[in-house]
């Protein structure tokens, strides 16, 4: 019998079942709240609705899957600080605060429980025996230096900070106000008290 190649069907491809970023924030939602090592796969399968076949296919090996997380984390992170701090019509009190806020505002999940940074609560745990999480991390850090002494530099220009003011030395107090928040969050501490902090520190920066 000879076949009829006029009725083949041409096979396409089947179409994505899952939104890949939203998989990928449902697994760094697990990541975040248990921590690199004691989150198994099977965990994360079940948080992000896929099998592990197409877990690897998508995302990798665990590892693989935990650094997409930290640079989507990242990515995060800074769009809201560079946004928050470039803002020309505020004043720098206002562009700190505002950066502060925002990042609190990510250091909570939706039904209120403080779980802090990320980064700070999860990739620093790993970053010691784990060169290429470190190295995310230390990126990441750097971003977050660098948006801050952008914003200070622009501050001394017009004014805004003292004479013999040093904006680089100031991006890291800013920096590391963002990290004892993290940690505070992470430990429990209510919003109104970590924002009281942040505008201590914003006075402190400010002069």
């Amino acid at each position: 019998m000879v076949q009829n190649r006029d009725t083949k069907t041409t096979r396409r491809g089947r179409p994505r079942a899952y939104d890949p970023q939203a998989a990928l924030q449902r697994a760094r939602d697990k990541f975040w709240m248990s921590g690199y090592s004691r989150t198994s796969l099977d965990e994360i399968c079940a948080a992000t609705g896929m099998n592990r076949p197409s877990l690897y296919a998508a995302f990798g090996d665990k590892h693989s899957l935990y650094l997409k997380a930290l640079e989507q984390y990242w990515s995060l992170v800074l769009g809201a600080t560079t946004g928050a701090l470039q803002d020309s019509d505020q004043t720098l009190r206002e562009a700190l605060m505002r950066a502060y806020d925002e990042q609190l505002s990510i250091y909570f999940s939706e039904d209120g429980s403080s779980r802090g940074c990320f980064a700070i609560g999860t990739a620093t745990t790993e970053a010691a025996e784990d060169r290429e999480i470190r190295d995310v991390l230390a990126e990441g850090l750097r971003g977050l230096d660098a948006d801050f002494e952008a914003r200070l530099q622009i501050a001394h220009q017009r004014g805004e900070l003292k004479n013999d003011a040093n904006p680089a030395a100031l991006a890291v107090l800013a920096s590391a106000t963002l990290h004892t928040l993290a940690i505070r969050a992470r430990a429990g501490v209510n919003l109104a008290d970590l924002r009281e902090i942040a505008r201590k520190a914003v006075d402190v920066i400010c002069g």
